[in-house]
Protein backbone atom coordinates (compact mmCIF):
# COMPACT_ATOMS: atom_id res chain seq x y z
CA UNK A 1 0.00 0.00 0.00
CA UNK A 2 1.50 3.16 -1.17
CA UNK A 3 0.76 6.60 0.17
CA UNK A 4 1.35 9.77 -1.88
CA UNK A 5 1.41 13.04 -0.12
CA UNK A 6 -1.16 15.59 -1.13
CA UNK A 7 1.45 18.31 -1.11
CA UNK A 8 3.73 16.49 -3.56
CA UNK A 9 5.44 18.83 -6.23
CA UNK A 10 6.15 16.16 -8.76
CA UNK A 11 4.17 16.29 -12.01
CA UNK A 12 4.63 13.99 -14.89
CA UNK A 13 4.54 15.96 -18.22
CA UNK A 14 3.95 13.74 -21.19
CA UNK A 15 3.75 16.52 -23.88
CA UNK A 16 6.93 17.51 -25.64
CA UNK A 17 7.83 21.15 -25.41
CA UNK A 18 8.57 21.31 -29.16
CA UNK A 19 4.98 20.52 -30.01
CA UNK A 20 3.63 23.65 -28.30
CA UNK A 21 3.12 26.48 -30.76
CA UNK A 22 2.73 29.95 -29.39
CA UNK A 23 0.99 32.73 -31.42
CA UNK A 24 2.33 36.23 -30.90
CA UNK A 25 -0.11 39.00 -31.80
CA UNK A 26 1.35 42.50 -32.36
CA UNK A 27 -0.85 45.56 -32.40
CA UNK A 28 -1.07 47.17 -35.92
CA UNK A 29 -2.07 50.77 -36.39
CA UNK A 30 -4.98 51.50 -38.78
CA UNK A 31 -4.43 53.28 -42.24
CA UNK A 32 -6.67 56.06 -41.07
CA UNK A 33 -4.01 56.91 -38.54
CA UNK A 34 -1.76 58.26 -41.33
CA UNK A 35 -4.46 60.13 -43.27
CA UNK A 36 -5.35 63.72 -42.62
CA UNK A 37 -8.85 64.20 -41.44
CA UNK A 38 -11.20 65.66 -44.07
CA UNK A 39 -11.93 69.38 -43.72
CA UNK A 40 -14.97 70.25 -41.81
CA UNK A 41 -17.77 71.33 -44.12
CA UNK A 42 -19.44 74.55 -43.16
CA UNK A 43 -23.11 74.43 -42.82
CA UNK A 44 -23.51 77.83 -44.47
CA UNK A 45 -21.33 79.27 -47.29
CA UNK A 46 -21.35 82.55 -49.17
CA UNK A 47 -19.04 81.26 -51.93
CA UNK A 48 -20.33 81.37 -55.51
CA UNK A 49 -19.41 78.82 -58.11
CA UNK A 50 -18.29 80.44 -61.39
CA UNK A 51 -17.98 78.38 -64.58
CA UNK A 52 -15.13 79.73 -66.74
CA UNK A 53 -15.93 79.60 -70.48
CA UNK A 54 -13.74 77.39 -72.57
CA UNK A 55 -11.52 79.34 -75.00
CA UNK A 56 -12.87 79.30 -78.53
CA UNK A 57 -10.69 77.73 -81.17
CA UNK A 58 -10.18 80.16 -84.05
CA UNK A 59 -10.11 78.59 -87.46
CA UNK A 60 -7.25 79.74 -89.70
CA UNK A 61 -8.32 82.41 -92.19
CA UNK A 62 -7.64 81.92 -95.88
CA UNK A 63 -7.98 85.63 -96.56
CA UNK A 64 -5.02 87.99 -96.83
CA UNK A 65 -5.21 91.73 -97.26
CA UNK A 66 -2.96 94.63 -98.15
CA UNK A 67 -3.81 98.32 -98.16
CA UNK A 68 -1.47 101.08 -99.35
CA UNK A 69 -2.25 104.79 -99.23
CA UNK A 70 0.05 107.35 -100.80
CA UNK A 71 0.37 111.05 -101.45
CA UNK A 72 2.85 112.54 -103.92
CA UNK A 73 3.58 116.23 -104.08
CA UNK A 74 5.78 118.45 -106.22
CA UNK A 75 6.23 122.20 -105.93
CA UNK A 76 8.23 124.95 -107.59
CA UNK A 77 8.19 128.62 -106.61
CA UNK A 78 9.84 131.74 -108.06
CA UNK A 79 10.40 135.08 -106.32
CA UNK A 80 12.13 137.81 -108.35
CA UNK A 81 13.69 135.09 -110.48
CA UNK A 82 15.57 136.83 -113.28
CA UNK A 83 15.22 133.89 -115.69
CA UNK A 84 11.46 133.86 -115.24
CA UNK A 85 9.14 130.96 -114.55
CA UNK A 86 5.71 130.04 -113.25
CA UNK A 87 5.16 128.85 -109.69
CA UNK A 88 3.12 125.66 -109.44
CA UNK A 89 2.16 122.93 -107.04
CA UNK A 90 0.88 119.43 -107.83
CA UNK A 91 -0.54 116.69 -105.69
CA UNK A 92 -1.50 113.09 -106.37
CA UNK A 93 -3.58 110.99 -104.00
CA UNK A 94 -3.52 107.22 -104.56
CA UNK A 95 -4.77 104.08 -102.91
CA UNK A 96 -4.27 100.38 -103.62
CA UNK A 97 -6.34 97.72 -101.87
CA UNK A 98 -5.97 93.95 -102.21
CA UNK A 99 -8.05 91.08 -100.85
CA UNK A 100 -6.95 87.53 -101.70
CA UNK A 101 -8.58 84.22 -100.82
CA UNK A 102 -6.38 81.17 -101.29
CA UNK A 103 -7.13 77.61 -100.21
CA UNK A 104 -5.55 74.50 -101.71
CA UNK A 105 -6.86 74.46 -105.29
CA UNK A 106 -8.72 77.80 -105.24
CA UNK A 107 -7.50 81.39 -105.56
CA UNK A 108 -9.59 84.56 -105.71
CA UNK A 109 -7.77 87.89 -106.09
CA UNK A 110 -9.56 91.26 -105.81
CA UNK A 111 -7.71 94.52 -106.49
CA UNK A 112 -8.93 98.11 -106.31
CA UNK A 113 -6.78 101.03 -107.45
CA UNK A 114 -7.75 104.72 -107.21
CA UNK A 115 -5.76 107.73 -108.49
CA UNK A 116 -6.60 111.43 -108.43
CA UNK A 117 -4.19 114.32 -109.06
CA UNK A 118 -4.47 118.08 -109.45
CA UNK A 119 -2.18 120.96 -110.44
CA UNK A 120 -2.30 124.69 -109.70
CA UNK A 121 -0.19 127.31 -111.49
CA UNK A 122 -0.03 131.07 -111.04
CA UNK A 123 -2.75 132.74 -113.09
CA UNK A 124 -4.29 129.42 -114.19
CA UNK A 125 -7.25 127.59 -112.68
CA UNK A 126 -6.84 124.24 -110.93
CA UNK A 127 -6.49 121.44 -113.47
CA UNK A 128 -6.80 117.69 -113.23
CA UNK A 129 -3.63 115.70 -113.88
CA UNK A 130 -4.73 112.14 -113.11
CA UNK A 131 -8.05 110.37 -112.60
CA UNK A 132 -8.49 106.61 -112.50
CA UNK A 133 -10.74 104.03 -110.86
CA UNK A 134 -9.82 100.40 -111.58
CA UNK A 135 -11.19 97.16 -110.19
CA UNK A 136 -9.89 93.68 -111.03
CA UNK A 137 -11.21 90.33 -109.84
CA UNK A 138 -9.75 86.96 -110.85
CA UNK A 139 -11.09 83.59 -109.71
CA UNK A 140 -8.91 80.55 -110.44
CA UNK A 141 -8.92 76.78 -109.91
CA UNK A 142 -6.05 74.33 -110.41
CA UNK A 143 -5.89 70.53 -110.41
CA UNK A 144 -2.54 70.25 -108.61
CA UNK A 145 -1.67 72.31 -105.49
CA UNK A 146 1.93 72.53 -106.72
CA UNK A 147 1.01 73.79 -110.19
CA UNK A 148 1.30 77.46 -111.23
CA UNK A 149 -1.45 77.13 -113.86
CA UNK A 150 -5.05 78.04 -113.04
CA UNK A 151 -8.30 77.84 -114.99
CA UNK A 152 -9.44 81.42 -114.43
CA UNK A 153 -12.32 83.83 -114.90
CA UNK A 154 -11.42 87.53 -114.92
CA UNK A 155 -13.44 90.71 -114.46
CA UNK A 156 -11.91 94.14 -115.10
CA UNK A 157 -13.64 97.50 -114.78
CA UNK A 158 -12.09 100.94 -115.49
CA UNK A 159 -13.53 104.44 -115.36
CA UNK A 160 -12.86 107.93 -113.98
CA UNK A 161 -14.39 110.08 -111.25
CA UNK A 162 -14.73 113.63 -112.63
CA UNK A 163 -15.01 115.49 -115.93
CA UNK A 164 -12.02 115.66 -118.25
CA UNK A 165 -11.17 118.58 -120.51
CA UNK A 166 -8.90 119.42 -123.40
CA UNK A 167 -7.33 122.43 -121.71
CA UNK A 168 -7.62 125.39 -121.97
CA UNK A 169 -11.19 124.60 -123.12
CA UNK A 170 -13.23 124.02 -119.97
CA UNK A 171 -16.63 124.52 -121.56
CA UNK A 172 -16.91 121.19 -123.35
CA UNK A 173 -15.90 118.10 -121.33
CA UNK A 174 -14.41 115.32 -123.43
CA UNK A 175 -15.03 112.69 -120.73
CA UNK A 176 -17.19 112.20 -117.65
CA UNK A 177 -17.95 109.69 -114.92
CA UNK A 178 -18.78 106.37 -116.69
CA UNK A 179 -18.07 108.08 -119.99
CA UNK A 180 -16.07 106.18 -120.82
CA UNK A 181 -16.10 103.05 -118.70
CA UNK A 182 -14.57 99.77 -119.87
CA UNK A 183 -15.54 96.30 -118.68
CA UNK A 184 -13.78 93.05 -119.59
CA UNK A 185 -15.21 89.66 -118.69
CA UNK A 186 -13.59 86.45 -119.90
CA UNK A 187 -12.39 82.93 -119.26
CA UNK A 188 -8.93 81.55 -119.82
CA UNK A 189 -5.74 80.33 -118.19
CA UNK A 190 -3.45 82.09 -115.73
CA UNK A 191 0.11 81.31 -114.74
CA UNK A 192 1.46 82.93 -111.58
CA UNK A 193 4.57 82.29 -109.51
CA UNK A 194 4.42 81.47 -105.81
CA UNK A 195 5.78 84.92 -104.94
CA UNK A 196 3.25 86.52 -107.34
CA UNK A 197 6.05 88.53 -108.97
CA UNK A 198 4.81 87.41 -112.38
CA UNK A 199 1.20 86.86 -113.44
CA UNK A 200 0.40 85.91 -117.05
CA UNK A 201 -3.20 85.57 -118.27
CA UNK A 202 -4.51 84.42 -121.65
CA UNK A 203 -8.18 84.44 -122.61
CA UNK A 204 -9.36 83.38 -126.09
CA UNK A 205 -12.92 84.54 -125.28
CA UNK A 206 -13.28 87.92 -123.61
CA UNK A 207 -16.31 90.18 -123.73
CA UNK A 208 -15.53 93.91 -123.80
CA UNK A 209 -18.13 96.59 -123.15
CA UNK A 210 -17.43 100.26 -123.79
CA UNK A 211 -19.90 102.43 -121.86
CA UNK A 212 -20.63 106.11 -122.55
CA UNK A 213 -23.40 107.04 -120.13
CA UNK A 214 -23.42 110.71 -121.14
CA UNK A 215 -25.88 111.22 -123.97
CA UNK A 216 -24.12 114.32 -125.31
CA UNK A 217 -20.86 112.39 -125.71
CA UNK A 218 -22.70 109.35 -127.03
CA UNK A 219 -24.38 111.48 -129.72
CA UNK A 220 -20.91 112.57 -130.85
CA UNK A 221 -19.83 108.93 -131.16
CA UNK A 222 -17.14 109.33 -128.49
CA UNK A 223 -14.94 106.33 -127.65
CA UNK A 224 -16.20 104.26 -130.54
CA UNK A 225 -19.93 104.04 -129.80
CA UNK A 226 -22.45 104.51 -132.61
CA UNK A 227 -23.14 108.24 -132.92
CA UNK A 228 -26.48 109.98 -133.36
CA UNK A 229 -28.20 110.36 -136.75
CA UNK A 230 -29.29 113.82 -137.92
CA UNK A 231 -31.23 114.93 -140.97
CA UNK A 232 -30.01 117.45 -143.53
CA UNK A 233 -31.25 120.33 -141.40
CA UNK A 234 -29.46 119.09 -138.29
CA UNK A 235 -32.49 117.71 -136.52
CA UNK A 236 -31.91 114.65 -134.34
CA UNK A 237 -33.42 111.49 -135.80
CA UNK A 238 -31.83 108.84 -133.60
CA UNK A 239 -29.82 109.16 -130.40
CA UNK A 240 -26.34 107.76 -130.23
CA UNK A 241 -25.83 104.44 -128.48
CA UNK A 242 -24.41 104.48 -124.98
CA UNK A 243 -22.53 101.23 -125.27
CA UNK A 244 -20.48 99.14 -127.64
CA UNK A 245 -20.06 95.37 -127.33
CA UNK A 246 -17.12 93.34 -128.58
CA UNK A 247 -15.81 89.77 -128.34
CA UNK A 248 -12.12 89.05 -128.72
CA UNK A 249 -8.98 87.71 -127.11
CA UNK A 250 -7.12 89.25 -124.19
CA UNK A 251 -3.55 88.87 -122.99
CA UNK A 252 -2.32 90.48 -119.77
CA UNK A 253 1.01 90.26 -118.02
CA UNK A 254 2.29 91.72 -114.76
CA UNK A 255 5.95 91.56 -113.84
CA UNK A 256 7.75 92.86 -110.74
CA UNK A 257 11.45 92.55 -109.92
CA UNK A 258 13.99 94.26 -107.69
CA UNK A 259 16.70 95.12 -110.24
CA UNK A 260 18.92 96.79 -107.65
CA UNK A 261 18.74 97.30 -103.91
CA UNK A 262 15.58 99.35 -103.17
CA UNK A 263 14.96 99.84 -106.90
CA UNK A 264 11.90 97.90 -108.10
CA UNK A 265 10.83 97.58 -111.72
CA UNK A 266 7.10 97.06 -112.35
CA UNK A 267 5.52 96.36 -115.73
CA UNK A 268 1.88 95.86 -116.64
CA UNK A 269 0.80 95.02 -120.21
CA UNK A 270 -2.64 94.41 -121.72
CA UNK A 271 -3.37 93.46 -125.36
CA UNK A 272 -6.89 93.08 -126.76
CA UNK A 273 -8.25 92.50 -130.28
CA UNK A 274 -11.84 92.13 -131.38
CA UNK A 275 -12.84 89.14 -133.55
CA UNK A 276 -15.70 90.91 -135.35
CA UNK A 277 -14.65 94.54 -135.85
CA UNK A 278 -11.25 94.98 -137.53
CA UNK A 279 -9.59 91.82 -136.22
CA UNK A 280 -5.87 92.46 -135.94
CA UNK A 281 -6.28 95.98 -134.58
CA UNK A 282 -4.78 95.60 -131.12
CA UNK A 283 -5.64 97.84 -128.17
CA UNK A 284 -2.47 98.38 -126.15
CA UNK A 285 -2.21 99.42 -122.51
CA UNK A 286 1.36 99.36 -121.20
CA UNK A 287 2.48 100.72 -117.82
CA UNK A 288 6.19 100.94 -116.91
CA UNK A 289 7.39 102.12 -113.51
CA UNK A 290 10.49 102.33 -111.33
CA UNK A 291 9.78 102.49 -107.61
CA UNK A 292 12.65 103.88 -105.52
CA UNK A 293 12.33 102.97 -101.84
CA UNK A 294 13.87 105.49 -99.44
CA UNK A 295 12.42 103.93 -96.29
CA UNK A 296 9.19 102.40 -95.06
CA UNK A 297 7.21 105.61 -95.58
CA UNK A 298 9.06 107.65 -98.21
CA UNK A 299 9.17 106.48 -101.82
CA UNK A 300 9.84 107.95 -105.24
CA UNK A 301 8.48 106.70 -108.54
CA UNK A 302 9.15 107.26 -112.22
CA UNK A 303 6.51 105.97 -114.59
CA UNK A 304 5.33 105.97 -118.18
CA UNK A 305 1.99 104.77 -119.53
CA UNK A 306 1.40 104.08 -123.21
CA UNK A 307 -2.12 103.67 -124.62
CA UNK A 308 -3.43 102.97 -128.09
CA UNK A 309 -7.08 102.34 -128.93
CA UNK A 310 -8.38 102.64 -132.48
CA UNK A 311 -11.77 103.75 -131.13
CA UNK A 312 -10.39 106.76 -129.23
CA UNK A 313 -9.99 109.79 -131.47
CA UNK A 314 -7.62 112.57 -130.57
CA UNK A 315 -9.04 116.07 -130.05
CA UNK A 316 -7.19 119.34 -130.58
CA UNK A 317 -7.89 123.08 -130.62
CA UNK A 318 -7.70 124.90 -133.99
CA UNK A 319 -8.46 128.63 -133.89
CA UNK A 320 -10.51 128.17 -130.73
CA UNK A 321 -12.53 125.34 -132.23
CA UNK A 322 -12.28 121.78 -130.98
CA UNK A 323 -11.42 119.44 -133.84
CA UNK A 324 -11.52 115.62 -133.76
CA UNK A 325 -8.57 113.86 -135.35
CA UNK A 326 -7.80 110.19 -135.88
CA UNK A 327 -6.50 107.74 -133.26
CA UNK A 328 -3.02 108.42 -131.90
CA UNK A 329 -0.63 106.89 -129.39
CA UNK A 330 -1.31 108.33 -125.95
CA UNK A 331 1.63 108.89 -123.60
CA UNK A 332 1.71 109.90 -119.94
CA UNK A 333 4.87 110.40 -117.88
CA UNK A 334 4.91 110.62 -114.09
CA UNK A 335 7.68 111.59 -111.65
CA UNK A 336 6.84 111.91 -108.00
CA UNK A 337 8.15 111.71 -104.46
CA UNK A 338 5.76 111.13 -101.61
CA UNK A 339 4.59 109.35 -98.52
CA UNK A 340 3.08 105.88 -98.38
CA UNK A 341 1.39 104.01 -95.55
CA UNK A 342 0.67 100.30 -95.68
CA UNK A 343 -1.73 98.56 -93.31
Amino acid sequence: MTNNSVFSQEVTDTISADTIKKKIILPVLSDNFYRKPPPVKLKYSFAREIALPEPEKKLPSHWTKKNVLGFDISEIAFVNWSAGGTSSISGLLKGDFNRTYEKKLLKWVNELSVRYGMNKQDGIEVRKTDDAFQFNSTFGHRHDPESNWFHSAKLNFNTQLTNGYKYPNKENPISRLFAPAYMFLGFGAENSTKSKNRVFYLSPFTYKATLVWDQELADKGAFGVEKAIYDAEGNLIKNGKKSKNELGFLITNKYKKEIYKNVIFVNSLSLYSDYVNKFGNVDVDCDLALNLVVNQYVKANIGTRILYDDDIKNKTEVAGVQVTEGPKVQLKQVLGVGLTYAF
